[in-house]
This record gives structure tokens, C-alpha cells and sequence, in this order.
């Protein structure tokens, strides 16, 4: 007889041996490609909608070198001394002899004017002076005279043979004589002054170098007026020519004061005539002038040059960059394309291209030397950024770039 089937064995379900379960590869291998054409898809129209713009490099101001430049400027070389050279008085100018580039030394006769009249109350001064000593001679003799009568006078009153007023004339005439010969000495020295002055007067008739240097410009002819004051009407001149000393030259240059906070006294300046591009002058501040011209929001600043040459000429243009050794100021200074820069909500601004996509920043702008701006801080060497951004550029949107 069977045992019975427990309640549980009821509930068990008998699995029929079958065929091992086999592992399909086609479902995944179809998804897999599903997914590769559809990023395929996705990247072939995310090119297609960049935009394609122009890049270039931002690199270093300091050009790979210890020493960088911290801020660039322009001026004109100028004469610390200079003169327009005329007379002291007005005159007719007899002799003119000088020309332009003429070297002068000081004291030499630059002009000649018309001292014909000078010259005659010279003349008369002189005379004067004569007449004036010879009748002090004559004074002196009749005093001499006067004083042995008064002698006599007094003997003869003692023996009270000359009356009383016999002595008191005699005195009276000596004294007399006495006072006149003082006067007629003083009148010598006024006529000796009159004669050195008209001398002066002859000597302001020859116009001199007042220093050594160039004449630069020959402004009066023979026959001309010529006066120190302007006379009016334009037929009066009022200098024989400016001279000017070479050794006394150096570079005046208006600096923003924007900008002034990276000048000081002594620092290495590189100027650059436009007359000769390639050639580096080295220079160094000599000042800062201490005052600012409030309609132009400048500080001026003399920089002296540390050899002169020929070729340097006064109000020659110049361009300067004052350079840094690590002190003068602070930060890294990098260059881009002027055309780079944009200006948005008051706010100069670049785009860097970052991962083939426009990364708009905020840039600090130095300076602009010619097509290039200096950047003091948004952008570092070696990032590219875009020129001449197109008006439909954004930030974060897909470019393509072109490098210049």
C-alpha cells in the first residue's frame, strides 16, 4: 500500500528536462548601432550649426625676457634749452651771420645792428667827459690860488694890515672854489656813467650766442626792423634766430593718469624714433612732473636719453615703452589682436575658444600699440581667442576655428 502524498509535494512543479538555454548577440549588436548612429547623428549637426570664426594666440608682453614692458606712449624730443636769440633794443640789422645748422659758440656775434646814432651820443658823451675835467683842472688852480690869497689875508690881518673884510672875502672865496670843485667831481662821475652807458647801448648793437649750440632757424635779413617786443603790423621781427643745445636734449611724453601709477624716476625706458623703426634707444625717466593737466587727464614726463647721438633731432616723433625689471608694476601682461576686443554693456570683453566652444570673459586693457591690445588680467598666454567675432556670437555657442 503507498503512503500517501503530502500536501506540499502537490504544490511542486516537475521541470521536464529540455535543450540548454543559448545567449542571442543580435538585440544588444542592434542596440549598440542604434546609439552609435544616433551620436553620429547628434555630432554631424552640432558641426554643421558651429559657427566659424578666426583665432589667435594671446602671447606674452614680456616676450620671453626678465625685463617686460608695463606701459607704452608716444612724445616728441625736445630741447631742455632753447632760445630765440634777439636784440635789447629796436634796430635796423645791418649784418646777419648765421644760417641754419650753423654750430655756435658762447659769446659769438650772431648779428650786427645799425648804431650810427649810438655811436654819435657816444661820441658826445665822451666829450662831455673832457669838458668836465678840464674844468675841474681850472677849478682846481683857481682853489689853489684862492688859498694862498686867504693865507696872505690872515698874515696881513694879524699885522692889522688887511681889514676884517678883506679876511672874511678871501675865506669866502676859497670855500667857494671848495664846493665847486666837489660838484664839478661829481659831475665827472656822472658824465664817466653817461659814457658807459651809451658804451653799453654800442655793445646791445651786437646780438650774441647766449650758449653754445645749432642754429636751427634764421628768422631776420639785412635791412630788416628787428625788436624784442612785437611791434605789430608784421614788419618788425622780433629775433635774428633760435639756437638750440644738442646736449640738452630729451623726450617729453604726456602719460594718462590712468596709467602714471607705473612710472617712476629712473626707470629703464626703449624709444623708438619714427624716423629709424629699428632702432632701440635706451633711455630712463629723469621726472615725473608733479601736476596734471585737468583738460587733457595727463601727467607729463621727461625721459633723458642715455647717449646722444646726431641723429636725434629736437621735436623729432617718438614712440616709448617703459619697461619693468619685477618691481614697477604688479601682474602679467599678455597681447592680442586689437580687433579681439569688444565692447559689451560698457565692459570690454574676448571670446576664448575653450573645448570648440566661445567662452566670453571680461578683460583689463593696458594699453593699444598699433593693432594689438595689452591685456593686464582675463586672458593668459597661449589661449585662443577669437578675431572679429561675428554679431551672432555667443557665449557657450559651437565654433569652428580658423587660425590667422
Amino acid at each position: 500500500m503507498s503512503s500517501p502524498k503530502s500536501p506540499l509535494d502537490e504544490l511542486r512543479i516537475e521541470r521536464r528536462p529540455g535543450r540548454p538555454s543559448q545567449f542571442n548577440p543580435w538585440p544588444a549588436g542592434v542596440a549598440a548601432a542604434v546609439l552609435l548612429l544616433l551620436g553620429a547623428t547628434i555630432w554631424w549637426h552640432s558641426r554643421a550649426g558651429a559657427v566659424e570664426v578666426q583665432t589667435a594666440v594671446a602671447r606674452d608682453a614680456s616676450g620671453g625676457s626678465g625685463e617686460r614692458t608695463v606701459l607704452n606712449a608716444s612724445g616728441y624730443v625736445t630741447a631742455r634749452r632753447q632760445a630765440t636769440v634777439s636784440s635789447k633794443v629796436t634796430g635796423k640789422v645791418m649784418e646777419v651771420l648765421i644760417e641754419e645748422g650753423m654750430k655756435v659758440t658762447n659769446g659769438q656775434v650772431l648779428a650786427r645792428l645799425d648804431d650810427s646814432n649810438v655811436k654819435t651820443s657816444l661820441g658826445v658823451a665822451v666829450a662831455q667827459l673832457a669838458s668836465a675835467r678840464a674844468a675841474l683842472a681850472e677849478t682846481e688852480a683857481q682853489l689853489k690860488d684862492a688859498t694862498l690869497e686867504y693865507q696872505r689875508t690872515v698874515e696881513l690881518a694879524k699885522q692889522h694890515i688887511a681889514s676884517q673884510s678883506d679876511l672874511d672875502l678871501a675865506e669866502s672865496n676859497a670855500k667857494a672854489l671848495q664846493a665847486h670843485l666837489a660838484q664839478q667831481k661829481l659831475d665827472i662821475v656822472v658824465a664817466q656813467r653817461q659814457v658807459e652807458l651809451w658804451q653799453q647801448q654800442m655793445d646791445d648793437m651786437i646780438i650774441r650766442a647766449p650758449f653754445d649750440g645749432v642754429i636751427t632757424t634764421k628768422d631776420a635779413q639785412p635791412g630788416e626792423m628787428i625788436s624784442p617786443v612785437s611791434a605789430g603790423g608784421g614788419f618788425t621781427r622780433t629775433g635774428i634766430g633760435t639756437i638750440v643745445d644738442m646736449s640738452s636734449l630729451e623726450i617729453e611724453i604726456d602719460v594718462n593718469e590712468s596709467y602714471i601709477n607705473r612710472v617712476e624716476p629712473g626707470q629703464p625706458v626703449e624709444a623708438t624714433l619714427d624716423a629709424y623703426p629699428d632702432w632701440k634707444i635706451p633711455c630712463k625717466v629723469i621726472a615725473i612732473i608733479p601736476t596734471a593737466d585737468r583738460d587733457k587727464s595727463t601727467v607729463k614726463v621727461r625721459v633723458g636719453f642715455d647717449q646722444l647721438d646726431p641723429r636725434i633731432l629736437p621735436d623729432m616723433s617718438v614712440k616709448v615703452a617703459f619697461r619693468d625689471n619685477g618691481g614697477t608694476a604688479s601682474g602679467h601682461s599678455v597681447i592680442i589682436p586689437k580687433d579681439a576686443v569688444l565692447s559689451r554693456d560698457g565692459r570690454d570683453v574676448v571670446y576664448v575658444v575653450q573645448d570648440g566652444h566661445a567662452e566670453r570673459r571680461a578683460v583689463t586693457v593696458n594699453d593699444t600699440q598699433g593693432d594689438d591690445s595689452v591685456l593686464s588680467a582675463g586672458v593668459a598666454a597661449g589661449e585662443k581667442v577669437v578675431v572679429n567675432a561675428p554679431a551672432n556670437l555667443r557665449d557657450g555657442m559651437a565654433v569652428k576655428e580658423k587660425t590667422l
